[in-house]
C-alpha cells in the first residue's frame, strides 16, 4: 500500500509540476513553432495549444523513442474566419499542411478542433 501512495503522489507532483511550467509560458520550440505558423497562416480569434505527450510517454513509439521529446501530442483549438465554408476535413488539411515538417521531425499527434467565429458564438452571428 505505501508503495502505491507513494507512486501516486509521485506522479500527481509530476503533473502538478508540468502544469505550473505551463502556466509560466514555457512553451518548447515544437510548441511555439506551431503557434507562429498557425498564427500566420489563419489569423485566429483564438488559438489554445495544449501540450498532452506527458499523457503519451508510455506508448510503445514513445517508450521506443526514450519517451519523446516532450513534445510529441498536442491538442489544439483553432477559431478564425479562415475556416468560412471549408468543411471540417479541408480545415484539418491546411493546418496539416503548415505543420508538415514538424510532423516529420517528430510531431507524432495533433488533436484538431477548429471552428469558424459563427459555430463558437451563434448569437453574433444571428445578430450580424
Amino acid at each position: 500500500m505505501f508503495r502505491q501512495t507513494r507512486f501516486v503522489y509521485h506522479v500527481l507532483w509530476r503533473a502538478h509540476r508540468r502544469m505550473a511550467n505551463q502556466a509560466l509560458g514555457s512553451m518548447g520550440p515544437m510548441e511555439t513553432t506551431i503557434r507562429d505558423k498557425l498564427t500566420t497562416l489563419l489569423q485566429p480569434l483564438q488559438l489554445t495549444i495544449t501540450n498532452e505527450s506527458h499523457l503519451h510517454r508510455h506508448h510503445a513509439a514513445m517508450r521506443a523513442q526514450g519517451g519523446g521529446n516532450g513534445e510529441t501530442h498536442f491538442n489544439v483549438l483553432i477559431v478564425s474566419a479562415t475556416f468560412n465554408g471549408k468543411s471540417t476535413i479541408e480545415r484539418h488539411r491546411m493546418i496539416y499542411a503548415a505543420l508538415s515538417d514538424e510532423l516529420a521531425q517528430g510531431l507524432h499527434a495533433i488533436s484538431l478542433r477548429t471552428k469558424t467565429p459563427e459555430e463558437v458564438d451563434p448569437a453574433s452571428a444571428a445578430g450580424s
